[in-house]
């Protein structure tokens, strides 16, 4: 069987028992952090669906292989246009929805960060989830179903994906990159079960070198006073990526606050032991504290104005 997905096992099992049942229903809803692998989910459901295969997906047959390829032209994926899905791209995805499958059993739309669609796109969506056509499979992903429309959400089986622990991607990336056993462990731990986010970090060095570069600028405002903070806080606002360094920070936080209760084996950024038992030494749990409270704050007023 072809199987390259890591973690949400049970997912898995789920989808492939509903069609071996022929039970699949017509609307799904995947939810879960960003880069948790819901879209990597999503095209293996369609790829289940269509299987010509003695497995399901068994990967080798010419309906998984172009699912896998993006190139089915029965499985349509959209994306949001710009920051948002739009009305124009859920009705060319009705227009397309109307038409029989051209060769495979069933048409799979997948919508991936639906929590992005404008109201209209949305009211329009609800449309097609209320008179769905027939042999129409949709799955949608989204970061929260609460971010949805009620109605969306009560006409789809949701499967909420969980974060995948560290030592289960840290094993999936030491079978793709058996010489990098550091890069591994640190990626692993990195990633807070975000399985799409480690296996890019792997492939490309940026993510890390950026990584470093954010953590150099903590310690450089560390050094500094008060004003020195603030004219800091301004460039950093200017950011695109103002909240993975956030996340990055928090983390960053915790671990000092695992130096003061000891427990030093579970270190996040275990690379930076040492500059993090400096900044342990210098500031109190109380300290440290305040700062993830902050940082929090902060991450809070991030998600709300995305």
């Amino acid at each position: 069987m072809h199987d390259d997905t890591i973690g949400h096992g049970w997912a898995l099992d789920f989808l492939r028992r509903v069609v071996d049942a022929d039970r699949v229903g017509h609307a799904y809803l995947l939810t879960g952090p960003a880069h948790i692998g819901k879209t990597h989910l999503a095209t293996r459901f369609a790829a289940m669906v269509n299987c010509i295969g003695t497995a399901s997906p068994c990967g080798v047959c010419t309906a998984c292989v172009k699912t896998f390829r993006g190139t089915h032209p029965d499985v349509i994926l959209i994306e949001p246009d710009g920051d948002h899905v739009k009305i124009d791209q859920i009705r060319r995805l009705q227009y397309h929805l109307s038409l029989s499958p051209l060769e495979g059993r069933r048409r799979v739309c997948i919508i991936t960060d639906l929590h992005t669609a404008t109201l209209e796109a949305s009211n329009a969506l609800l449309k097609t989830l209320e008179e769905p056509p027939s042999r129409v499979i949709l799955i949608a992903t989204a970061t929260d179903a609460g971010l949805l429309l009620p109605t969306i959400v009560s006409r789809c089986q949701t499967l909420s994906l969980r974060a995948v622990p560290a030592d289960e991607i840290e094993r999936a990336i030491l079978a793709r990159w058996p010489d990098r056993p550091d890069d591994a462990r640190l990626v692993a731990r990195l990633a807070a079960g975000r399985v799409g986010w480690a296996l890019r970090a792997m492939d490309d060095a940026h993510i890390l070198a950026e990584r470093r570069e954010r953590l150099d600028e903590l310690r450089e405002i560390l050094r500094q006073g008060r004003a020195g903070r603030i004219r800091a806080a301004e460039r950093l606002s200017r950011q695109d990526d103002l909240l993975d360094t956030a996340r990055l920070w928090q983390s960053w936080w915790r671990d000092v606050m695992l130096l003061h209760g000891g427990c030093s084996e579970l270190l996040v950024n275990d690379d930076e032991a040492d500059a993090l038992r400096q900044v342990a030494d210098q500031c109190d749990l109380t300290a440290a504290q305040k700062a993830i409270r902050s940082i929090e704050a902060c991450m809070q007023q991030l998600d709300q104005n995305v």
